[in-house]
């Protein structure tokens, strides 16, 4: 399901889900080759949410809800973080029956220490928060997602899973490190952890916590 803005909240609009759904049966017939269109990457993190147990997802770049709203149903408890104050509170008032959700307001790197120190389980990170024009945010930096990876590797809890999207950005441009720099990162602080890209999402796993 998809939120567009509109006026004070996100309202469903049918007619956009099924440009998703047309954009994600283009992506299947092209052997799934092309960017990856949002519908698949809702899928694969409900998948790993699923593979691995965890019940806990936190979201970096709520921007109009899309994620928040497709796993809304399969985790007990929801953080997402938006830097953006209009898309924010739009997403507020959109899931405000939903007590299961926070949404935070703020730069992700400064939101996820105040986050971090609640999760005593696994958690699925989707970090997903950087500048793209339009409605976006854009605060110190463009991506904060090097300063997001060193807090969640050194988290003491063992067992967490990370997604991170546009993995096609990270060339070491604009505020991004390149794909290697995220490996050496991750095998620093978690030498046992795995990493792949596919899709256009970096998917780290085999997290052992950090004592």
């Amino acid at each position: 399901m998809v939120y567009l803005r509109r006026g004070r909240a996100f309202v469903w609009d049918v007619r956009v889900y099924f440009r998703h759904r047309l954009a994600l049966r283009a992506w299947l017939k092209r052997g799934r080759t092309g960017l990856t269109p949002h519908l698949a990457k809702q899928q694969t993190v409900l998948e790993y949410g699923q593979r691995f147990g965890l019940k806990i997802l936190i979201e970096t770049g709520t921007y109009q809800g899309f994620m928040v709203k497709a796993a809304r149903a399969r985790f007990e408890k929801i953080y997402s973080i938006e830097l953006d104050p209009t898309l924010a509170a739009r997403a507020k008032r959109a899931f405000a029956r939903n007590p299961h959700i926070q949404i935070l307001q703020g730069d992700s790197a400064q939101q996820m220490p105040g986050i971090l120190p609640q999760i005593q389980q696994p958690a699925l990170f989707w970090l997903d928060a950087h500048y793209s024009g339009g409605i976006t945010a854009h605060g110190p930096l463009e991506t904060p997602i090097q300063q997001e990876l060193e807090l969640i590797l050194q988290h003491p809890v063992a067992g967490h899973v990370i997604l991170i999207d546009d993995a096609r950005e990270f060339v070491g441009q604009h505020d991004y490190p390149t794909l290697e720099q995220i490996k050496q990162l991750v095998g620093r602080r978690q030498p046992a952890a795995r990493m792949e890209v596919r899709e256009d999402i970096i998917r780290i796993t085999g997290l052992t916590g950090w004592s």
